[in-house]
Parts: structure tokens; sequence; C-alpha cells
């Protein structure tokens, strides 16, 4: 079951950031962010309401607020980083937001068999190159390199975070609903100043109505992919849900190469293979 969930996070969060991108290329991403999360925290507050979700309010929800204050910079830095440096370098150095939940596993005493740990040294190596790393070419400006490592230690972050928030079902529901309100604040208020500094909330022209479908599926998968893996954190050791969920750069390049006819390079090819690999040894195991 851990397998099953960690998956399908990583098959959500690789739609969700390949819808995000897109949406990007026209309408800022402070708002792409704001307007996501928004519709999400619409829908999670319906189904709070149906569900009599608030009587699992407790301390556990400090964490829900916790990851809800830290994603916003995090995407934000990753954002930046994307914008001001080559996505080649870029991406795979994000992936290191393993990192923190693999850690917090080795904390809490998870120790992985052998073939664990050759499953998650493959397919952390897959992930990284499925990224596409930028092997030459100009030098990154070391503050494109801080915004990565900062955006990767956030993304890690809220993996921890998130999958301590609850423990029912009804819980995780009020928990993703108090992560999303709180990413509206926090990325409302960024929206707030950016706009006072001068910068454009909407793209000429106002927001299309075509693109609302797609930022409500950008904000429900993301949703959807912190409940999954939170399910998955919590029903199997977290180092094994942690790199299968890591897994969305995969997703993300193969739904670029289906729906933007792009083609992978021999290199990302190769990452896509080796995670394959890793995460059958890591079912295995």
């Amino acid at each position: 079951m851990t397998a099953l969930f960690a998956l399908a996070t990583s098959l959500l969060w690789g739609l969700a950031d390949f819808g995000g991108g897109l949406l990007t290329r026209r309408t800022p991403a402070l708002t792409v962010v704001v307007v996501s999360q928004t519709i999400a925290a619409g829908v999670l507050g319906a189904v709070v309401l149906a569900t009599g979700a608030w009587s699992e309010a407790g301390p556990r929800l400090w964490f829900a607020v916790g990851a809800g204050l830290v994603g916003p910079v995090a995407m934000l830095c990753f954002y930046e980083a994307l914008a001001r440096g080559p996505m080649g370098v870029v991406s795979p150095l994000a992936t290191l937001s393993v990192a923190v939940p693999v850690s917090v596993g080795l904390v809490l005493g998870e120790r992985p068999g052998p073939a664990r740990i050759a499953g998650i040294a493959v397919a952390v190596a897959g992930v990284v190159l499925a990224g596409g790393p930028q092997l030459g070419g100009a030098s990154v400006e070391r503050r494109t390199i801080v915004l990565t490592l900062i955006s990767a230690l956030g993304f890690g972050a809220v993996f921890a975070l998130i999958a301590e928030a609850s423990t029912t079902v009804t819980g995780l529901f009020l928990a993703l609903f108090v992560q999303r309100v709180t990413n509206v604040a926090v990325g409302g208020a960024a929206l707030l100043v950016s706009v006072r500094r001068g910068s454009p909330a909407l793209p000429e022209g106002g927001l299309p109505r075509r693109t609302l479908p797609m930022l409500a599926f950008v904000g429900l998968a993301d949703v959807a992919a912190n409940g999954t893996y939170s399910v998955a954190a919590q029903t199997g050791p977290v180092m094994v849900a942690a790199v299968l969920a890591s897994l969305y750069p995969v997703v993300t390049a193969l739904a670029a190469r289906g729906f933007l006819a792009e083609r992978l390079r021999g290199i990302q090819a190769a990452g896509a293979g080796l995670a394959l690999v890793g995460t059958l040894l890591l079912a295995a195991g």
C-alpha cells in the first residue's frame, strides 16, 4: 500500500507541476499559486463541512500550518531559480528535497535492508538524471544555487510536516484544508507586496476563463498528492514513501513528451529507466 500511494503522489505532483509550468508561461507564478490554492481550499472547506472533520481539530494541526507556511516560500524560490538559471541545473538539484523525509525516517529508527538501500540509490539517481542535468556550459549564479537549495529544503519539510499533521482520514481533510488556507494567506500577502512594487498580478487582458479548469486541476492535484503522501508515510516506511513520491520529475518530463511533443534527451530517458528499476527494488524490498 505504501508503494501504491507514494507512486500516486508522484503522478499527481508531476502532473500538477506540468500544469503549473504551462500556466506560468502567461500568468505570474504568484497568481497561479494563489488562485489554484484558493480553489483547492474552497473544495476542501466543503469536504470538511460535509464530513464533520472540525471535530478532529487538535495540536497536530500546527504541522499543517507549518507546511502551509513553508510550501509557498519553497515554490516561489523554485520558480525564481528556474527564471534565473538553466532548468537542467535547477530541476535535478531540487530533488534533494528527498533528503529531509529520508533523514526523518532514519531519526525515527528506520533501517532499510540492502534491497531498499539499493532501490533508494538507484531511484534518486534516476530522478536526478530524468531532470536532464546540464553537464557543461556557462556557470550558474550562486544566488540561483542558493534559491534552489532553499526550495529543496522547503519541499522536503512539507513532505515531513504533512505526514505528521493527522492520523485519521477526516483529520487529513482538515489538515489539508488548514494547509491550503495558510498557503493562500502567505501567497496572497506576497502577491499584494509584488503588486505594490509594480509587478502585474494578471496577464495583459486579464485571466482567461479557459485557464480556470487548469488552475483548479493544479490546486486539486497538489492537494490530492499531499493526501496520498500522508497516507503512504503512515502505512509504511517513511524512507520508501519519500523516495517513490520524489519520482514526480519523471512524470513531468513524460507529460511534456506526451502533450507538448518535447523530445526526451538520452540522459533523461536513462534516468526514467533507472527510476523504474529503483521503484521495483523498493517495492520488492
